[in-house]
């Protein structure tokens, strides 16, 4: 068997093959943009086309395309071949500079918010030299992929991963000047360190398509009873993997390390049929690169098995749907981890700080965090007892807790109490031995040297939620700073912690330490005024805030058009998902479920006709049919009810009017639907049903 290291990154542009390819100075130019953020320099990028081009040649590519991530879910990407005219016109192969650096894909049909009009085609696509370069394959084909932003030809954002590496650059350069203001000297450059574990389900292939036609139009279950043996008897998280499910995983993680994805860890979850990956850590803007490539390869692996990976937040019922863990954390070039205090108290007051500007930037963005994790999938799962509530809350565990209390409570006033106070955290457990247990319920939780942000969907593409992470730090950072420079005296330490004893007494109220599912925390919420959107709509409000919008133009995310032309598109895009819900719901009521009611009155009326015949009378079968028809009956009316819904609702022209209309009335008609014909389930023959039930499909192997 060949090991690891004989096929890790053989499909990844790695550093090592660069060194080989390129010369010391090229090479030398390239790192330093790659590993310190200094900008490209133009003069080099035709070697560096050229060693690409002959790598992917070497390799068996033969086309080339930037890749990028539009305002919708998953990736894009436009597919050139290599070849060109020679000076005879013969057919030569050619990857120049411009190439790599910058492509034009017809942009006409991907959203932008009313940030240009159709007509306007023209978008750019540009090279982001800092996530390498790597091969797609497709059976014998292979491709070279370019990691890329795309913009539109008048330089406005359309996509996911701008917003992103602009938050990193603001998160840059905010905590380097803290740092420098506290005297370090070392710290050069922030770095933003990110694990994303990956929920999934898996189901046979043949049954999905043969039997369960919603899930393959709407990614989920639109009806379904709940399974008498579903996921009560907590049996399978944690549990045996069995072979078939096995031998799909050793795929997935031989493909992943291909792509020099270090995937490490592989389970069941909870829910029957649900799975669990998660990579080691990687930098942020490289770690969301590779979950976007990991959802892909899930699928494409999945399909060879003869199996459906299956990503929407909530593919059934009244089982635990899925999301993502965004593991998150910050430090610097030096490799100090910023949220991992020591025995030196400069660290330990960059530990105090970092913390700070967290609970800081949550006090007062962390609404904005609900809204990157918003759309049509997430609702129906957020605030379920199976993922974190909608409120965004802190948990930081005992210990911290009792710290900050501590402080808090302390007198600032010396520096040998300033240095007992740095000191008495040097024992802070480190990651592998975390010192309270983690809150299952918190959506936001500190845990050893780290924050799991955990209200992610499974489909979400994580640029957004690591873009506010990122923002909400920064904007704590830049007020840390500001609150420093202003005080009194020449101690920074003791400047530094009378901010932080100031910080601790104004974030009280995102701090929560219980139970995040209790109706007493929802009322404590309430009391604390701590936003709850509870749909997409209401989330994205808080975007279109004055406070929100000022703060993406002041650290250059997006500009206010940008930001407005984001909402809409998100929007619009929750409209359409729910619209294609609620008019399969219609069609498959209509065309499969009535159909199946109705072979059932029939059934039980000839049998009772029968019984009739030699003067034997059923009530019970009467009964029967007296309730299927009423059931059908109120099938009917719903649908009609749902129609009319749709027709009254088919202008979207007050985009934020019409999506609360779809969150409430359509949803609400919906569940309706639903009940009733889910109830129709129990009462109709599994010869007549045609969606396979719950049972089988979440027991099928």
């Amino acid at each position: 068997m060949k090991s690891i290291h004989d096929y890790y990154g053989e499909l990844v542009f790695t550093k090592k093959v660069m060194e080989q390819k390129l010369s010391k100075n090229i090479y030398k130019k390239l790192i330093a943009t790659i590993d310190n953020l200094e900008p490209l320099d133009q003069s080099i990028a035709g070697e560096v086309a050229h060693a690409m081009k002959e790598w992917a040649l070497e390799k068996g590519a033969t086309h080339f395309t930037h890749w990028f991530q539009p305002q919708r879910l998953g990736t894009a990407q436009k597919h050139d071949a290599f070849i060109d005219y020679g000076e005879r016109r013969e057919i030569i192969e050619r990857f120049s500079a411009s190439q790599l650096v910058q492509s034009e894909p017809d942009a006409s049909s991907f959203p932008s918010g009313g940030i240009r009009s159709t007509f306007e085609a023209r978008g750019y696509t540009a090279w982001d030299p800092m996530s390498p370069v790597f091969l797609l394959e497709a059976g014998k084909t292979k491709t070279l992929v370019i990691p890329s932003v795309f913009l539109s030809w008048t330089g406005e954002v359309l996509d996911l991963k701008t917003p992103l590496l602009r938050s990193l650059m603001a998160l840059n350069e905010k905590a380097v000047n803290l740092q420098k203001l506290i005297g370090n000297k070392n710290a050069k450059q922030i770095k933003v360190f990110v694990g994303i574990e990956q929920e999934y389900f898996l189901l046979p292939k043949e049954i999905v398509k043969s039997r369960r036609p919603d899930m393959i139009v709407t990614g989920r279950t639109l009806f379904g009873n709940t399974p008498a043996k579903g996921q009560q008897m907590e049996d399978h998280y944690f549990g045996n993997i069995k072979e078939n499910i096995l031998e799909f995983m050793e795929d997935v993680d031989h493909e992943l390390y291909r792509k020099g994805i270090p995937v490490k860890t592989r389970h069941n979850e909870v829910a029957p049929n649900q799975f669990e990956l998660a990579p080691l850590h990687q930098e942020e803007n490289l770690a969301i690169d590779n979950n976007l490539q990991i959802m892909e390869i899930l699928k494409k692996v999945a399909d060879k098995h003869d199996m459906i990976a299956i990503l929407h937040e909530k593919p059934f019922a009244g089982v635990n749907g899925s999301g993502k863990h965004f593991n998150w954390s910050i430090g610097d070039n030096t490799g100090t981890n910023y949220f991992e205090p020591s025995k030196s108290p400069l660290k330990n007051i960059s530990f105090l700080l970092t913390l700070g500007a967290v609970l800081l930037g949550i006090k007062k963005f962390g609404g904005l965090l609900r809204a990157s994790v918003a759309d049509a999938g997430n609702d129906y799962r957020l605030g379920a007892n199976e993922a974190p509530p909608a409120i965004m809350s802190v948990y930081l565990g005992e210990y911290i807790s009792e710290l900050l209390d501590s402080i808090e409570k302390a007198n600032i006033t010396d520096e040998k109490e300033v240095n007992e106070i740095t000191l008495g955290i040097k024992n802070l457990p480190k990651v592998n031995k975390d010192y309270s247990d983690r809150n299952r319920t918190s959506p936001i939780a500190f845990t050893g040297n780290k924050f799991e942000f955990r209200a992610l969907g499974s489909s979400a593409n994580p640029s957004e939620a690591g873009t506010i992470l990122n923002i909400i730090v920064t904007y704590g950072f830049d007020e840390i700073y500001n609150r420093i420079e202003a005080k009194k005296g020449e101690d920074v330490k003791k400047k530094a912690l009378e901010v932080v004893k100031e910080l601790i007494a104004e974030t009280k109220d995102i701090r929560f330490e219980k139970n995040g599912y209790s109706q007493e925390w929802y009322k404590e919420a309430s009391k604390r005024g701590l936003p709850n959107a509870k749909n997409t709509p209401e989330a994205l409000k808080l975007f279109l805030e004055k406070d929100t919008i000022n703060y993406f133009v002041k650290y250059n995310i997006l500009t206010e058009r940008e930001l407005k032309s984001k909402i809409e598109i998100k929007l619009e895009n929750y409209i359409r998902t729910k619209e294609i819900e609620y008019k399969y719901a219609i069609k498959a009521a209509n065309t499969l479920l009535l159909p199946a009611i109705l072979k059932q009155i029939n059934i039980l009326s000839k049998t009772s006709k029968n019984l009739n015949a030699i003067n034997i009378k059923s009530v019970s079968i009467s009964k029967e049919i007296k309730l299927l028809i009423k059931i059908y009956e109120e099938v009917k009316a719903h649908i009609e009810e749902l129609e009319f819904f749709i027709e009254a609702n088919a202008k979207h022209g007050d985009l934020s009017a019409t999506a609360n209309k779809f969150a409430s009335e359509g949803m609400e008609i919906l569940s309706k639907l639903r009940a009733k014909i889910d109830s129709a389930e129990d009462l109709v023959s599994d010869k007549y049903w045609p969606l396979i039930s719950y049972q089988k499909l979440l027991n099928p192997f």
